[in-house]
C-alpha cells in the first residue's frame, strides 16, 4: 500500500511537472473558432502578444510561446515592412522603443534589423530578435490563433499572399478600421475572417452594404463596453464580439479587482483584447 501511494504521488509530480500543450484550432479552421457560440467561455486576445510580461517583448514569438503554453490565447500582432519589403512584426514605426536599434523600420533592410535585440516593455534587453510575418505564421500552426493588425505601409495583398503562402488562413483573422479596407480584404479572399469595427448598427450596416458576410465577421466593438442591445443583435447574427480591454478598462480592473473581467463577459464580450491576458484568463475560465 505504501508503494502504491508513492507511486501516485511520482505520477501526480510528473504530471505537474509537465509542460502546458498548446491549444488547437477547431475542425472548420477560423470560421468555426470565431462562430459565435451561445454560453461560451470569454476568450483572452493578447494585445501586441503580452510585451507586459517581463522578460518577454511584445510582437516576438518567444512571447507568443510563452502565452500559448500558459493559456489558450489570441495573439494580436503588429506587421510592418523593412526598406528590402520583408513583412515583419514591429508595432512602432520606429525602432527606438521596443529594440536597441534607432530610427525607422522603413530606413533598414532586414538583415540590419537582425543586428538589434528585442527589449521588453520595462526597458530589459532580451536576446531575442524581430521576427518575420512568415516565421510567426509557421510557427503559429497547431499552437494558436492570430488577429493580425496590418500596418500603413503593408498592403493586404502582401498579407493575403503570406497567409496564402504559409496556408494559415484557417488560424487567423485580419485586422482593419475601416469599411472600405474591409471590403477590400474580403474581395481579396472572401473566406477570410475578418476583424471589422462596429460601435454601432451604422457601422454594421455599412459593412454589409459593401458586401461582408456576416460569417466573415468579427466585431471589435471599441475600447468601453457598448451598450448590450448590440451585443445582443450581433450574437443573433452569429458575430463574435471583442472588447478592447487594452487601457483604461485594463486600469478600471487593476483598480477595482479583476472580477470586472467576469462582468465584462456576463454584459457580453466574447473575447477581451487586453495587456493582461494572465489575469484575464483567471478571472473569466
Amino acid at each position: 500500500m505504501k508503494n502504491y501511494v508513492l507511486s501516485l504521488a511520482f505520477i501526480a509530480t510528473l504530471v505537474a511537472c509537465s509542460p502546458k500543450t498548446y491549444t488547437r484550432v477547431p475542425a472548420g479552421g477560423a470560421y468555426e473558432f470565431f462562430r459565435y457560440k451561445p454560453g461560451q467561455t470569454a476568450r483572452v486576445s493578447a494585445h501586441r502578444g503580452g510585451g507586459d510580461l517581463k522578460g518577454y517583448p511584445e510582437n516576438c514569438i518567444e512571447s507568443f510561446q510563452y502565452l500559448a503554453k500558459q493559456i489558450p490565447v489570441i495573439i494580436e500582432c503588429d506587421i510592418d515592412l523593412t526598406k528590402d519589403s520583408v513583412l515583419v512584426m514591429m508595432h512602432d514605426a520606429t525602432l527606438d522603443r521596443t529594440t536597441t536599434g534607432t530610427g525607422k523600420l522603413i530606413d533598414k533592410t532586414y538583415a540590419e534589423t537582425q543586428q538589434y535585440r528585442l527589449e521588453d516593455n520595462l526597458g530589459n534587453v532580451t536576446p531575442y530578435r524581430i521576427p518575420t510575418l512568415e516565421e510567426v505564421l509557421r510557427w503559429g500552426k497547431n499552437k494558436t490563433t492570430f488577429t493580425l493588425d496590418v500596418k500603413r505601409n503593408v498592403s493586404f495583398e502582401k498579407v493575403v499572399d503570406m497567409i496564402h503562402r504559409t496556408n494559415a488562413g484557417d488560424y487567423v483573422a485580419v485586422i482593419t478600421y475601416n469599411a472600405q479596407d474591409a471590403a477590400k480584404l474580403h474581395r481579396l479572399d472572401p473566406n477570410l475572417m475578418i476583424s471589422v469595427t462596429i460601435r454601432n448598427r451604422a457601422e454594421y450596416d455599412r459593412l454589409r452594404e459593401l458586401g461582408i458576410p456576416d460569417n466573415r465577421m468579427v466585431a471589435f466593438v471599441g475600447v468601453r463596453e457598448p451598450d448590450k442591445e448590440l451585443y445582443e443583435f450581433l450574437h443573433q447574427k452569429g458575430i463574435v464580439c471583442i472588447l478592447g480591454t487594452l487601457g483604461n478598462l485594463d486600469k478600471q480592473a487593476i483598480a477595482k479587482g479583476d472580477q470586472v473581467y467576469k462582468q465584462f463577459a456576463q454584459n457580453g464580450a466574447d473575447i477581451m483584447s487586453t495587456d493582461r491576458p494572465l489575469e484575464v484568463y483567471r478571472a473569466v475560465k
